[in-house]
């Protein structure tokens, strides 16, 4: 479980160490410094501190947890934004990258990083959070660390940036056509006109989750010159193209996950370390299923191999039949993976912020 995103005080985060956003001169200041301060014991922390003196920008150093649950607390001098011209970038990834050695070196098994400069010091958040994650990300490509970024903040904030209201819009307008397509539900198809007059959120709908006894009652208030007949003709949904004829997937119907899992790596030609890694899962964990011809995974696994090796859309509905799944137009979290495989983002950890900023407790890189 190598990265995950929650929503707490980092100063009750049971780790191995905590980062705190320091600043070059022993002392603290507003916000999460004094937070860390307070709960750690500040007159320790404090001499602790004074005892490393002066530390230049994208330096850090490390003192003990004190009252804190964290073992460590790794103290990172993080970079003023004043425009983006001052090698801000730079050193804001030199500050990560310093923390996650530091850790390496004193044996952490864990740290618990904040969305480092985008407070005070005044970073862009969504520049700030695209430079941790890819340093993250070059970091778990080689090491093995839980690495939580924990985020304390108004409930307005969206870690997805922009991407999130495109999300949104594309929810709303996928439910109702979706409903549509036989291969992911037996219930009466609902067209767009079946809406009319209906006081129906597709969101509500979706967050609701539409069970059948829903949708009955939804297609009660539909009048019935409305409904569709069996003489009424059904126009015929968009052909995607696949990267696999028909007849080569008819011919491995019958394979377990574990088979086209490992085929589909075999036939890209891919590094099954670099996979596992990509899908934010371990050695051990991959291991497992390597053994297991019959392996059955959850679906937030399939999901994390599919963006692993950057299926298609019509290649993840491949891999997830194997395992039994489907995607459905009445779960949120399947629309949102839908989106991310029709606009190809292949992130695991942008795809996990995407899953935060809609409520999704589950995240790719963590679920076994």
């Amino acid at each position: 479980m190598p990265f995950k995103i929650v929503r707490n005080d980092i100063t009750k985060m049971q780790v191995d160490a905590i980062v705190n956003t320091a600043n070059s001169m022993p002392g603290f200041s507003r916000g999460t410094d004094t937070a860390v301060y307070m709960a750690a014991g500040v007159e320790k922390l404090l001499a602790a501190r004074e005892s490393i003196g002066y530390l230049e920008e994208s330096e850090v150093a490390i003192t003990p947890g004190f009252a804190l649950p964290a073992k460590y607390i790794i103290h990172a001098v993080s970079p003023r934004y004043i425009d983006g011209t001052h090698q801000e970038a730079d050193k804001l990834r030199k500050c990560y990258s310093n923390c996650l050695k530091l850790a390496t070196k004193k044996g952490c098994q864990s740290i618990a990083f904040p969305l480092i400069s985008t407070g005070n010091f005044g970073y862009p958040k969504a520049e700030g959070l695209e430079i941790a994650l890819n340093v993250i990300h070059t970091f778990l490509m080689q090491e093995e660390m839980m690495i939580y970024l924990v985020v304390f903040d108004d409930e307005s904030m969206k870690l997805s940036g922009q991407i999130f209201d495109d999300i949104e819009s594309y929810i709303d307008e996928n439910y109702v056509k979706e409903q549509r397509k036989a291969e992911y539900t037996d219930y009466p198809s609902i067209g767009n006109a079946d809406f009319d007059g209906i006081n129906i959120s597709p969101t509500a709908v979706v967050r609701e989750s539409a069970s059948k006894d829903y949708i009955d009652a939804a297609l009660q208030k539909v009048p019935k010159a409305k409904k569709h007949s069996a003489k009424r003709p059904t126009k015929p949904s968009a052909k995607v193209p696949t990267k696999r004829s028909l007849d080569e997937i008819m011919a491995t119907i019958g394979e377990t996950f574990q088979q086209k899992l490992f085929r589909l790596i075999d036939e890209r030609n891919l590094n099954e370390v670099e996979v596992y890694k990509r899908a934010g899962k371990d050695k051990k964990f991959f291991h497992k299923i390597r053994c297991n011809i019959n392996y059955q995974p959850n679906k937030y696994t399939v999901f994390a191999f599919a963006i692993a090796m950057e299926l298609s859309l019509d290649e993840l509905k491949d891999l997830l039949k194997s395992a039994g799944f489907a995607l459905s137009p009445s779960n949120k979290y399947d629309l949102i993976m839908q989106y991310v495989f029709e606009q190809g983002i292949y992130d695991i950890y942008k795809i996990d912020c995407i899953l935060y900023d809609f409520g999704e407790n589950h995240f790719l890189g963590c679920d076994h």
